[in-house]
């Protein structure tokens, strides 16, 4: 069996993606029509590669519009599943999904993702949980009155907290949001932050975010590996990192390469696991993410081995749950699915 098909059958997680950048291009085109809303000027079916992160955040509020409906939504998420278990055999997702940004209430919007996961688990045999992310848009009083909505709409499913889109100027600023990362961590909500995705931010943001954030785990953090001292503050920490090699092609334009950042993080010793943050948009699936990015950056059989079993190490699921997927990872490797190898566990933080 070729490299890449091996690395396609490997059992995977997704622990970084956004819910409206799994619609299928024909059903966004549907329920545009449907729904008199236009487009930007991109075809959603091809790649994105021109106008960098803000140009790409105008398609994503765009396709947030047409779900206006609980059965467009968990339609959505039912062929989303589908789909990444025909690409590249997922196994465990953890969707991002904004509540302040989608045009339904937020009990209804959960309870359609739900339900098209829950079809999903059904058919295919993939666990999910979804994680409310905060728009970094809006005020950092919005963020703990969204967190107040998550804690008075409790769901087993709603695991965590993370962020999406940028400040108004274009920046992260991540630590604007310390009140509601503090009112989640106090009620049990687990947490992440999109932090040092982007070249305006500072290597010493990741670890930061870290400590100031008590974070379990970091979305994207490449600029850690630009500073000797910030990280091994990030390594230290045993936090893992949730990275997406494709959106780093597509908005900051990096090849892939063996001195990729992502590469970097992985040779540091960081704990890496692979998404596609944004699939239809960034034209990628979670199959590619492993058989195109991870050779061209100078990275194995067994690499991809111990980042894909990485994801289930890190996966905020329940203890049960991650030793039965563990199991059968370690089942589908030894039957020829990956290289044999061993992944310590992780921490998060206490």
């Amino acid at each position: 069996m070729e490299l890449r098909e091996r690395l396609r059958r490997l059992p995977k997680t997704e622990l970084h993606c956004h819910f409206v950048s799994t619609i299928r291009p024909a059903t966004l085109a549907e329920l545009a029509a449907r729904e008199r809303i236009e487009l930007p000027h991109h075809d959603p079916s091809a790649p994105f590669d021109e106008g960098g992160l803000l140009a790409f955040l105008q398609v994503f509020d765009a396709a947030q519009a047409v779900l206006t409906r609980p059965e467009d939504v968990a339609r959505v998420a039912a062929e989303g599943v589908a789909d990444a278990v025909a690409a590249g055999s997922l196994r465990y997702r953890e969707l991002f999904v904004n509540p302040d940004d989608l045009p339904l209430p937020y009990p209804v919007l959960i309870d359609a993702m739900i339900d098209g996961l829950e079809q999903g688990r059904a058919e295919w045999g993939v666990g999910s949980r979804i994680v409310v992310a905060i728009d970094r848009s809006l005020p950092a009083s919005s963020a703990v009155a969204l967190v107040e909505t998550v804690l008075a709409h409790r769901r087993a499913a709603v695991v965590g907290i993370g962020q999406d889109n940028l400040t108004a100027d274009g920046a992260e600023d991540a630590l604007r949001f310390r009140d509601a990362y503090a009112l989640a961590e106090r009620h049990g909500l687990k947490r992440t932050a999109h932090v040092g995705e982007t070249m305006r931010a500072q290597p010493a943001d990741v670890p930061d975010a870290i400590d100031a954030l008590r974070l379990d785990r970091v979305d994207h953090g490449y600029r850690v590996v630009d500073d000797p001292d910030a990280l091994a503050r990030a390594r230290d920490s045993g936090v893992p990192f949730d990275c997406t090699p494709y959106s780093t092609l597509r908005l900051s334009q990096w090849p892939f390469a063996p001195d990729h950042r992502i590469a970097r993080m992985i040779r540091a010793g960081l704990p890496v696991n692979l998404s596609t943050d944004d699939a239809v948009f960034f034209d990628t699936d979670i199959g590619r993410e492993y058989a195109d990015a991870l050779p061209a950056m100078g990275l194995d059989l067994e690499d991809a081995t111990r980042i894909a079993r990485a994801g289930f190490e890190a996966a905020w699921c329940d203890d049960d749950e991650r030793a039965a997927m563990l199991a059968e990872f370690d089942a589908a490797v030894r039957a020829g699915a990956g290289s044999s190898v061993e992944t310590p566990s992780y921490r998060t933080v206490q």
